[in-house]
């Protein structure tokens, strides 16, 4: 079994947990997800089967959009609600919503975000939440306060390094008391629990996220998902909904292979301009290379100036 399944994750399991029942609903061991969510958070969540198992990182690097719902008055150590709350609560008027959309610009367009402490991030080929687990380290002057982003209770040095993201959309849909809904698309990457724990330092309120949707990753979304609990229901319907490899990455442009062209390929060896697509090159890093079935073969790295096509990715 090759090819992409969409899962709406429900809350509670890791990313990880869904893979390994998917595992054993679909009984194919090579199956990994293509971007986490954490155990909070539902939602869109592809996963990878088989050969497919190879084009994870062409999935994980696309846009995504979520629905969000922020809590002001406290943050927590994790910036979300399965954290334990840090400082003080909030005892003034919360700030109305024009004040909050306001807080909202700096989040706008492109800038760089820090990572939560719990992320899956790594620092020095170890996870970020290993670390933030084994307790909290040194607090000196200027280490977390009054930096944006910075997680709470760490030495700087130790926290994940900043990343450039871009929020191409941040839209607030309701405003409850102390609860703010948020809808929002941005760029892979990008961590919604560190924009929770921001947007409460810039209003001087504290935050953190209390629920979290994910409705679009990449070319995924939810209207192309079945649930975890339909696929454990019924394992026909989850093979069923597996998208076949000539239909994923379609947003990549298409190169169809005569037949030296597809031998070149399969050898990983370069082809020529000519078989290269007519669009702008600049705009396409990669492509998909297809044979004269319309079936992927395999995945092509533009090189440089020169045209070629490198495949960087064989799947046959």
């Amino acid at each position: 079994m090759d090819g992409l399944l969409v899962v709406d994750k429900p809350s509670g399991p890791t990313s990880h947990d869904v893979v390994a029942r998917m595992r054993r609903i679909l009984r194919e061991r090579r199956i990994g997800h293509t971007g986490t969510l954490d155990p909070l958070a539902t939602g869109v969540l592809p996963l990878v089967i088989g050969r497919a198992t190879r084009l994870a990182r062409f999935l994980s690097a696309g846009d995504k959009s979520y629905e969000a719902i922020v809590r002001l008055g406290f943050a927590t150590d994790t910036a979300d609600s399965d954290g334990t709350q840090v400082g003080a609560r909030y005892e003034h008027p919360l700030p109305a919503v024009e004040v909050i959309d306001r807080a909202l610009d700096a989040f706008r367009g492109q800038f760089l975000q820090q990572p939560p402490l719990f992320s899956a991030k790594k620092i020095g080929g170890r996870r970020s939440y290993d670390l933030a687990r084994q307790g909290p380290t040194r607090v000196g002057p200027g280490s977390d306060r009054g930096r944006t982003g910075v997680g709470l209770n760490q030495d700087v040095d130790g926290a994940p390094a900043p990343t450039l993201v871009t929020v191409n959309r941040l839209v607030i849909t309701n405003l409850d008391a102390d609860q703010v809904s948020l809808t929002l698309h941005c760029s892979g990457g990008f961590y919604v629990r560190s924009l929770a724990h921001d947007l409460g330092e810039r209003l001087g309120t504290g935050a953190h996220l209390i629920a979290l949707r994910r409705t679009l990753s990449g070319e995924c979304s939810l209207d192309d998902s079945i649930s975890l609990a339909a696929a454990e229901r019924d394992p026909q319907a989850a093979a069923r909904g597996v998208v076949p490899l000539a239909r994923m990455l379609t947003s990549l442009p298409p190169v169809t292979l005569d037949a030296e062209g597809l031998q070149r390929a399969l050898h990983g060896r370069n082809l020529e301009a000519p078989a290269a697509p007519t669009a702008d090159p600049d705009s396409w890093p990669f492509v998909r290379l297809l044979d004269s079935a319309g079936d992927l073969v395999a995945i092509a790295e533009r090189m440089g100036p020169s045209g070629l096509l490198h495949p960087s990715v064989v799947l046959r």
